[in-house]
């Protein structure tokens, strides 16, 4: 178990439980705390999204799961004395950020024991609008231990249930039931009701319900007196509906019930009235009714209708004006500029919430119809959020923001001219959470905190309550202290048990929320059955689980055979939730493993024994076989495995399972087939398996025809394709079905094996066949199965073993008649592109699947935690784009097909997400511990799930190397990353360079990509071991020496303190003894003297620093010069065609050298420009053609000089030494290898000297002794 290093008294905790599959996974702790030290955590409830708390809620039912806290360090405890106000500023600032509270398991053992706060579950909504037909139910449900029990207040008063006989309380619920089946009045029950849950560890709260029935008054009778207008003029009919609750929905018909027409120039307002732009006189063609329909009652209300007179200048309604160019003119209605009818003026104001909807609307007169536009005043409108209505009459902006405020304007015009009015937006909030506060599950000695922030326009303010009670008016606890939206527990004990309500409101609204502080002293126990065996494979890979449970959290420790260190590192490795992980099973694993759980309460362990077997492998496989028709074939299996498991041993055929029948034998390592057929050929599986593992071999199988004496001339030709089916007829036609016969083609000397039924229809693909049946070659006719509402034609393929014929010609069409689908579109998937959006796709049914004309896709959607009322839309393609969703919350998705016959089943829901936003937190306490020289271990606190924003992909470190401790070395500042999936706390960040100093970031990744980077972190890894030296070179100028040169290394990794050189000789098999050299970290170059001309030699050489020698990196000298002639040299020199080449090159040599000699006592000109590097002087003599006249007096005799194997000729006493051109005496070499070495004189008549004695043993050296 890796234990992290911190203070005494601080722990470092990492839990994560879960429930999975039935296995309760353990929680797992790190700490180190003192002895008799009482721990403290400061632990705040995790921010859960909303389809996190729809599976807790639904887990709680069927399934325990644990949620583990996270603490990233130790609270500073606070001296007893009331503070000054700084100092509450100053610890509010260094509060960490903490993991979520512990759930309790629902495992009835622990459940029964473990005391719990009441919590409500579940509750009516804020306003309850009720139907008065119906009996009342006012929702309100609690869970805790011991079970709570309820109570309401009623306007703030008790509501004494018992005294009024129509009101009762479900059995083991806070639900009310207001009974009205033995009289009474809805009415007398309006009010605002709270429910209290109460158990002896504290009070929780609903919200306060405000109980409204629902109401749909009559309309006043009224008699209407028509109203007179001028065709032309504007006119408004006015709705006003009778006030209903909640209001009702308003629509204009005539009263014979035929809705009026609407259009730019008559249309309806948001307030319900009727608007004419200007009046025509086929206005007074029908009368106008304005209805109300009121939701809960289902009732339609009609007001008397209004009938017009239109006083006209042209009185004849001809119907062939309404389409004139110019029909005003026409009718002899003058043209007029636009004005206002709703709202008034030319400007106005509006209020709307955030999150709602705000509808801004411009009605204008005006002949002709005045055309409406819409603009924001500094900028556009927001084209996501906003649309069009009422032709263009309203505009309508989605899920309002505070950036949405500002003044909006509507032009209204026409070829007469134009007005426009401003309506000036104000954007407030009802309060909305921040941080909301969590239920707190604290050990005896513990901190804590909790938090409750809300934001709203105004501002709004904070109100603490504890078990219903204003904090102000409780007992007075030591362990508290309230810190404006904070409060801080401190050395929490068991009497501190209660539950906590923030009330935060302003004149918009308010919001109320419970929180528990419980405090639980539970030793700890395992929740696992005890003893569990646990067989896997050897050189497999498993995980032992120990699920446990205690408060304060435990720590889990792994032990094997009861004996031995804590198990962690090598071979075994234990994940964050406790797991142990063996990457590799041996052998020597197997035994009893113990897991230890301890907190300060005591300990409790568990056992699991692992049983490691042998794998199951086949050492016998089947082989590919070809055989002949008749034959018996035997295919061989044979296997090993581990005594203690049940074999099984199966066969596939072309990867289905294998029927055996009578021709067929299965024996334990074998299966043999008699009498082989065409239709055995194929490939056979064998399938090897145990209860733990299985292995696979695959054979194939190829039969071959009788190759029978042929009888007549016939049998002898060869095989071909057969020839296409002809004459296809349909026959027993049938509502789902029609039998299709056809005559054979020629076979052409290979029987037909196969015919494929192919169709085609004409509405989805024209043109595109698809195989429909296959049928056995003996057969000629055939029912097949059709589909609803298809225009079939068919074709027919015949198939022998030579292959396919060419298709039939078609059949005559048929089609099918129509049905309801009878499935539903697959593979349906909600995903976001966008943050905004939630673009739901599916696979199209095909024609085969329509079953009717028109099919199309029911499309439904609704947020899956609020279960409101489905949406839905018709589609005719394969996608759908939902807007103005909120970022990456859950949806429930249901696409039905429909045709012209009906729809399809209903659907099963799928689960979709909404798209995703860039997270907007960066991890906090981000904590670098240095490993080593080349890695640093990273630790930091989770972030809210809410500021994901997504899926949590991975935490990801940005880390750049910034400087190197060694002066005047350049280093890369490219950025590197290391990434860390999951929601991990903890991680490696390896592959350093050592001796530099680093910077580092975390951020947050989710679908979307990164969020904001976090503080940036400072390291320094230290001194490391350098790397290989660079370019080492091995280069043996003659038999006597061999010089090494190299480079220093790419990365020193700290300071140089020199180089470590091990040589040996070798010759063959044969090693000598190894020779260690060490240098200066300056020295670049070595010569070794050799001490046997015959052995090679192989060096390694590494740098050293402080830490260590780095890595090595190994050569080896090159093979002497004339080892091919020593060995050979017996054998050529007695071979005479090497004697007479040996004469010739004598020959050849000795006339250029009389030539040389000739030349030079006439002084000859060799062009040399190009051969030395020395510049020339002026004294030089020169000719044109670049050329230098030597002469007997400038130049030495030729004596003693001499061809050396290489070619090249030393000179014993030149006055233009190589020295004058280098830096010293000793060889170098170039970077390539070239050599570019200095000699002495002394140097030179000494390697000549010994090139003299080494080249007597060369039969070439001999015959340049005699030239």
């Amino acid at each position: 178990m890796n234990q992290t290093m911190a203070p005494s008294g601080e722990r470092l905790i990492d839990l994560c439980a879960i429930w999975d599959a039935g296995v309760y996974l353990p929680s797992a702790a790190w700490n180190r705390a003192s002895s008799g030290v009482a721990r403290k955590r400061l632990n705040e409830a995790e921010k859960l999204s909303a389809v996190q708390e729809a599976q807790l809620k639904r887990l709680e039912v069927t399934r325990p799961r644990v949620l583990g806290s996270r603490e990233q360090g130790q609270v500073p405890r606070m001296a007893r004395q009331p503070p000054p106000p700084w100092v509450h500023a100053a610890f509010l600032l260094c509060l960490l950020s903490l993991g979520g509270a512990i759930e309790i398991p629902m495992d009835p053992s622990i459940q029964n024991e473990l005391t719990q706060p009441p919590t409500i579950t579940k509750q009516s909504a804020k306003d309850h609008i009720v139907d008065p037909r119906d009996n009342i139910l006012i929702e309100c449900e609690a869970k805790g231990n011991p079970a709570p029990s309820f109570h309401w207040t009623r306007n703030s008063r008790f509501f004494n249930i018992a005294k009024d006989p129509r009101v009762s309380m479900r059995r083991r619920s806070g639900t009310l039931v207001i009974d009205f089946r033995s009289g009474g009045r809805p009415e007398e029950y309006e009010g605002e009701y709270q429910c209290f849950a109460r158990n002896k560890f504290g009070t929780a709260l609903s919200n306060r319900i405000r109980l409204q029935v629902s109401k749909s008054p009559l309309w006043p009778k009224e008699n209407l007196d028509p109203v007179v207008v001028q065709e032309g003029a504007p006119l408004t009919l006015q709705c006003n509906p009778p006030p209903g609750l909640p209001s009702p929905v308003i629509f204009w018909m005539s009263s014979s019930m035929e809705p009026i027409t609407q259009d730019k120039r008559v249309s309806q307002g948001h307030n319900g009235d009727l608007y004419f732009s200007n009046v025509m006189l086929q206005d007074m063609q029908t009368d106008y009714s304005c209805n109300a329909r009121f939701h809960f009652t289902h009732t339609i209300q009609q007001k008397n209708p209004f009938t017009l007179k239109v006083l006209t200048n042209h009185p004849y309604n001809d119907s062939s004006l309404r389409n004139h160019p110019d029909m005003y003119s026409a009718r002899g209605v003058a043209e007029r500029t636009p004005s206002f009818m709703y709202p008034q003026g030319t400007a106005s104001s509006q209020m709307v919430l955030r999150g709602m909807d705000l509808l801004l609307e411009c009605i204008a007169s005006g002949v002709p119809t005045p055309d409406i536009a819409w603009y924001k005043k500094g900028g556009d409108l927001p084209s996501d959020k906003a649309k069009f209505e009422n032709f263009n009459k309203a505009l309508r902006i989605t899920n309002v923001s505070e950036e949405d405020s500002g003044e909006y304007f509507c032009l209204a015009s026409n070829k007469m001219g134009s007005i426009r009015h401003t309506i000036s937006v104000r954007v407030k909030a009802a309060p909305y959470w921040l941080d909301e506060p969590k239920n707190l599950i604290l050990a005896p000695g513990e901190d804590g905190r909790l938090v409750c922030r809300a934001n709203g326009n105004p501002k709004p303010t904070v109100q603490w309550m504890v078990n219903g009670e204003p904090l102000q008016s409780a007992p007075p606890n030591p362990n508290r202290e309230v810190a404006g939206d904070t409060i801080i527990f401190r050395d929490t004990q068991i009497s501190s048990r209660a539950v906590y309500q923030c009330n935060t409101s302003n004149e918009h609204g308010y919001l109320l929320a419970n929180a528990f502080v419980s405090v639980l002293d539970v030793p700890p126990r395992m929740l696992s059955p005890r003893n569990q065996l646990i067989r896997v494979i050897l050189y497999n890979r498993t995980r032992l689980d120990c699920p446990f449970f205690g408060s304060p959290i435990p720590t889990l420790r792994w032990f094997k055979n009861g004996q031995g260190s804590n198990l962690d590192g090598g071979n075994y490795h234990v994940y964050e939730n406790g797991s142990l992980e063996i990457k590799m099973i041996r052998k020597e694993d197997q035994g009893i493993y113990t897991c230890v759980a301890t907190n300060i309460l005591g300990k409790a362990e568990n056992q699991v024994r692992l049983e490691v077997k042998d794998p199951t492998r086949i050492y016998r496989m089947p082989e590919d076989q070809v055989a002949r028709r008749g034959t018996t074939v035997q295919l061989e299996c044979r296997v090993k495995h581990d005594p203690s498991l049940k074999l099984t041993v199966s066969w596939l055929k072309d990867d289905e399972p294998l029927y055996i029948g009578n021709r067929m034998k299965k024996e334990d390592d074998s299966l043999t087939i008699f009498g082989v057929a065409e239709r055995d050929q194929g490939s056979y599986t064998c399938v090897a398996s145990t209860e733990l593992d299985q292995d696979l071999a695959k054979a194939y199988l190829t039969v071959l025809a009788d190759q029978a004496t042929p009888t007549n001339r016939l049998a002898a030709l060869p095989k071909g394709r057969p020839d296409r089916p002809r004459d296809l007829e349909l026959t027993d036609l049938a509502e789902r079905s029609v039998r299709l016969t056809w005559i054979p083609g020629d076979a052409n000397n290979s029987p037909i094996t196969d015919y494929v039924v192919q169709f085609e229809e004409d509405q989805f693909q024209p043109g595109v066949w698809h195989d429909h049946s296959k049928y056995p070659g003996s057969v000629n006719s055939a029912v097949l199965r059709l589909s609803p509402y298809v225009n079939y034609q068919f074709r027919v393929i015949a198939i022998n073993e030579v292959g396919s014929s060419h298709p039939s010609l078609p059949s005559e069409r048929y089609r099918t008649s129509g049905a309801p689908p009878e499935s539903n579109p697959g593979d349906v998937k909600g995903e976001g592109t966008r943050k905004n959006n939630m673009e739901i796709t599916w696979t199209p049914m095909n024609a085969t699947s329509a079953f009717g004309p028109n099919l199309r896709y029911i499309v439904k959607w609704r947020r899956r935690e609020t279960r409101e009322a489905w949406n839905n839309v018709t589609v005719w393609g394969s996608r759908y784009v939902v807007g103005q969703t909120p970022v990456y919350v859950p949806y429930e998705i249901r696409v039905q097909a429909e045709n012209d016959f009906g729809k399809g089943p209903e659907p099963e829901s799928v689960i979709g997400y909404s798209g995703e936003d860039y997270p907007r937190a960066a991890p906090t306490e981000v904590k670098v511990r240095v490993m080593n020289s080349t890695a640093i271990s990273l630790q930091w606190n989770r972030v809210y799930s809410d500021t994901v924003q997504g899926q949590l992909r991975e935490y990801r470190a940005y880390y750049w190397r910034e400087s190197s401790l060694l002066k005047n070395l350049w280093v890369s500042q490219k950025r590197q990353q290391a990434s860390f999936p999951g929601d991990r706390l903890r991680g490696v960040v390896s592959r350093l360079f050592p001796y530099s100093n680093y910077k580092l970031e975390m951020v947050v990744v989710n679908g979307r990509g990164d969020g904001p980077r976090s503080e940036t972190k400072e390291f320094t890894t230290p001194e490391g071991v350098p790397s290989a030296p660079r370019r080492f070179r091995v280069r043996q100028p003659n038999l006597e020496t061999i010089n090494l040169e190299w480079d220093h290394p790419e990365h020193p990794n700290g300071i140089m303190i020199g180089y470590t050189l091990k040589y040996v000789a070798f010759n063959g098999t044969k090693v000598g003894k190894q020779i260690v050299e060490n240098f200066s970290p300056n020295q670049t170059k070595f010569t070794v003297q050799r001490t046997d001309p015959v052995s090679r030699y192989r060096f390694t050489l590494s740098a050293r620093t402080q830490v260590g020698s780095g890595e090595a990196v190994t050569e080896e000298s090159p093979a002497p010069p004339n080892e091919a002639y020593t060995n050979n040299q017996a054998d050529i020199a007695t071979q005479g065609w090497f004697i007479g080449l040996m004469c010739a090159i004598a020959l050849l040599v000795l006339i250029l050298l009389i030539v040389c000699f000739i030349k030079r006592s006439r002084g000859g000109k060799y062009p040399v420009r190009e051969k030395k590097d020395v510049p020339l002087g002026p004294e030089d003599p020169k000719e044109e053609d670049g050329s230098f006249d030597y002469s007997d007096e400038d130049n030495k005799p030729l004596q003693g000089s001499q061809t050396s194997l290489d070619g090249t000729i030393k000179q014993q006493e030149s006055d233009d030494s190589l020295v004058d051109y280098g830096e010293g005496g000793e060889g170098q070499f170039n970077e390539d290898g070239s050599f570019i070495g200095q000699y002495t004189v002394k140097k030179d008549k000494e390697e000549t000297e010994g090139n003299e004695s080494s080249e007597a043993t060369s039969p070439v050296n001999a015959i340049y002794s005699l030239a």
